[in-house]
């Protein structure tokens, strides 16, 4: 029996419109296949928001998407703004509004090493091979959302958390902990910030729930150097906004590049499925980008949004049969790549869907 839903594409900036109009093919063919129904509705955010409304949100895209079963996103941002820190209004003041407004308080990146790809990375392979984590980003709270404070000579952005914050991302990591290898690792800076010790207390409050779950308390800072030291060594990890922003970015490099990492924004409600990577303005509209991590974020969509492993299994499936048939973006493509399977964003989604 097939499913019926409605889902917002969002586009966005940069490579944003490129790489969803295959995550967006891929979708819908699946769907087809396993008699799915899919309505669609497109708003704009970010700097193509700001640029035709004034604001980087507008409202008739939050109506937009308040209204959806799920949100395929494509990327935010804007060189001019990187360039100007005195703008009142930025694109990525669109992206932490509507995690705001659903309710997106967990964010899951899945770090998936294809065997293809191990030499496409910086790091050797033998460190790399049989690398498998999950992380569990905390989105609605610490220093992002912070009062923030600006004079000529002095700056400041508050961090905080409240206790439920932690506590409603901390059991969505157990679970899925429990539903793996059954370890967990959780990501502060205790020895220093007030947030990392409410953090760590209430982790710690939580792990007796979890019996059969082992719990790993970990620095930041050695976080960072184990990741690259020992990937292996992690399952499930969980962590604060800004240290979880780092980190993931940190671990793209795993992956061979950050045009092969999806993610899943949510809550209780909607959902929001993207790739990792930015708008990328440099390769804009040259058909360069890799439209994989956006192609994986609708696997995750389907498995998460709707509950159907199977179709995810099946995407996720033909990504790897693509990569073991040699085919390359310029990203992921190692010296020893037949230059004539070096493929742009149009041909490498093309050939996703053949092998669908």
């Amino acid at each position: 029996m097939g499913i019926k839903k409605h889902i917002l594409v969002i586009p966005g900036d940069g490579i944003g419109p490129e790489v969803t109009t295959w995550g967006k093919a891929v979708l819908e063919k699946i769907g087809q296949e396993y008699g799915h129904e899919f309505t669609f509705d497109e708003g704009v955010m970010g700097h193509v928001a700001i640029e035709a409304t004034g604001t980087s949100l507008p409202d008739d895209t939050l109506a937009k998407a308040k209204a959806s079963d799920a949100i395929l996103f494509g990327a935010v941002g804007h060189i001019k703004y990187d360039n100007d820190p005195s703008a009142k209004v930025r694109p990525e003041q669109g992206l932490l509004k509507i995690r705001k407004e659903l309710g997106l308080y967990a964010n899951l990146r899945p770090i998936m090493l294809f065997d293809e790809l191990l030499n496409a990375s910086s790091l050797k392979p033998e460190i790399l091979k049989g690398t498998d984590i999950l992380f569990f980003r905390e989105l609605t709270g610490d220093v992002y959302f912070g009062e923030k404070n600006r004079t000529a000579n002095f700056a400041s952005d508050l961090m905080n958390y409240n206790r439920y914050e932690v506590e409603r991302i901390a059991r969505k990591a157990y679970e899925a902990a429990r539903a793996r290898t059954k370890r967990l690792c959780s990501v502060d800076k205790a020895n220093v910030l007030e947030t990392s010790r409410l953090w760590r207390e209430v982790i710690q409050g939580i792990a007796p729930e979890y019996p059969d779950v082992e719990t790993e308390h970990m620095f930041i800072d050695n976080a960072a150097m184990q990741l690259v030291k020992n990937p292996k060594k992690f399952d499930v990890v969980v962590t604060a906004n800004l240290f979880g922003d780092i980190l993931t970015d940190e671990a793209s490099q795993i992956a061979g590049s950050m045009g092969m990492l999806a993610s899943a924004s949510v809550g209780d409600g909607t959902g929001f499925f993207e790739p990792i990577h930015g708008s990328a303005h440099d390769i804009a509209g040259q058909n360069k980008a890799n439209p994989l991590a956006s192609i994986l974020s609708v696997a995750l969509m389907y498995e998460i949004a709707f509950g159907l492993k199977e179709e995810a299994g099946r995407i996720t499936s033909a990504v790897d049969k693509t990569l073991k048939a040699g085919y390359r973006t310029g990203d992921i493509a190692d010296a020893n790549i037949d230059k004539a399977k070096i493929l742009g964003t149009a041909a490498m989604g093309q050939k996703v869907l053949e092998y669908l």
